[in-house]
């Protein structure tokens, strides 16, 4: 008896071992900003998400459904290192959304992010090919009002298309996953 106790006891230590992990070195969480230290093109925020932007998306909800898909147009400008980037949204159910984030990027890379939303400002990496933000966003109160830890990783594409992947945790478990493009619209 005590040995299938012990027994059960390892195989649950092993489990255990084992998620833990494959969350800390082969997952979206796992990743980090240096991983894309030389990636190719690289990314500035003030070029690639610059002027009017169409975006257009898809949000997956806990059980990896799509539960929406949206289309975003976007404006933004810079002023040196710091931009605001304006963000209206039409989602599928017919609800629409204004957003407005407040960039200011360090010399080395560094971004601090702000938009009404969050619960305070986020704070993101612009390294190599690829930007990482994270933050605590506060849902709408028709959305449940639930405050939810993120983390944002947009990819730039050769041809200038950004690639944004959000992932959306409360108390640790992922409640929702965004997966978007970017890419400039022509003024003409």
């Amino acid at each position: 008896m005590t040995d299938s106790i012990l027994f059960m006891a390892l195989g649950a230590l092993v489990v255990l071992t084992l998620f833990w992990a494959k969350a800390r070195f082969w997952s979206f969480q796992s990743q980090k900003p240096e991983d894309y230290a030389f990636g190719r093109p690289q990314f500035d925020l003030r070029e690639h998400l610059n002027g009017p932007i169409l975006c257009e998306g898809v949000i997956y909800g806990p059980l990896g459904r799509v539960t929406s898909r949206f289309i975003g147009k976007f404006e933004a400008r810079w002023d040196g290192n710091r931009g605001v980037m304006r963000e209206h949204f039409i989602y599928d159910s017919g609800a629409t959304q204004d957003r407005e984030w407040r960039l200011e990027l360090g010399n080395d890379g560094r971004i601090k992010a702000d938009a009404d939303d969050l619960v305070e400002p986020g704070q993101g990496q612009m390294t190599g090919s690829a930007v990482q933000l994270r933050y605590r966003i506060r849902l709408p109160e028709e959305s449940g009002g639930h405050v939810l830890d993120t983390v944002d990783w947009m990819y730039l594409a050769p041809n200038g298309t950004v690639m944004n992947r959000s992932q959306f945790r409360k108390f640790g478990i992922p409640v929702a996953e965004l997966v978007a493009t970017m890419r400039k619209v022509d003024a003409a």
